[in-house]
This record gives structure tokens, sequence and C-alpha cells, in this order.
């Protein structure tokens, strides 16, 4: 079992104490899906793959993976984007 980090864990104590969203305080990934058809991921790094079948986008940790087909980013913001297309799957690899 992989121990956390000092840092996180008095992050994690701190976003439950001050009841603030974990998304903010530890800079973690937010995704929205809606159905099979869009994806928004909030807090993201860049992307690093992009194509009609697969892309892979840069997240605090590691990377997130998503595969299906026809996709098509719609909006890329420094920290936010959305994804449209038919997604068959969503995959975090720790990095």
């Amino acid at each position: 079992m992989k121990l956390e980090p000092k840092k996180q864990r008095l992050q994690k104590i701190l976003a439950g104490f001050l009841e603030m969203p974990k998304d903010i305080l530890l800079d973690l990934p937010k995704i929205t899906v809606i159905g099979n058809v869009q994806m928004i991921l909030e807090n993201h790094r860049g992307i690093v793959e992009y194509n009609e079948e697969c892309v892979r986008v840069l997240v605090t940790g590691g990377q997130l993976v998503i595969n299906g087909e026809k996709l098509v980013l719609r909006t890329i913001l420094p920290e936010e984007l959305i994804l449209e297309g038919y997604i068959k799957k969503l995959e975090y690899r720790p990095g």
C-alpha cells in the first residue's frame, strides 16, 4: 500500500475541515460526463494525444485517456476542455 505524502494528507484534512471542494484545494481533475456523448474536464494540464478514437490529457498525478469514436474537442481553455463524440471508455493512468 502506497502512503500519501504529508502535504497531500494535510490538504485533504483541511478540505474536509473547511468544507471546501477537494478538486479546488487539491488541484484534482473534475470530470462531468453527459451520457456517452459529452465530457467536460476541468483542471487539466494539456493534451498529449488527440485523434477521432483517442484523447490523452495530462492531469495532476497522471493522465486521463478517453477512447471512443468521432471524438471532437469542442472547447479548449487553459483549465477546461469539452469533448464530444461517442465515448466508450475513460481510464486514469497514474504517472
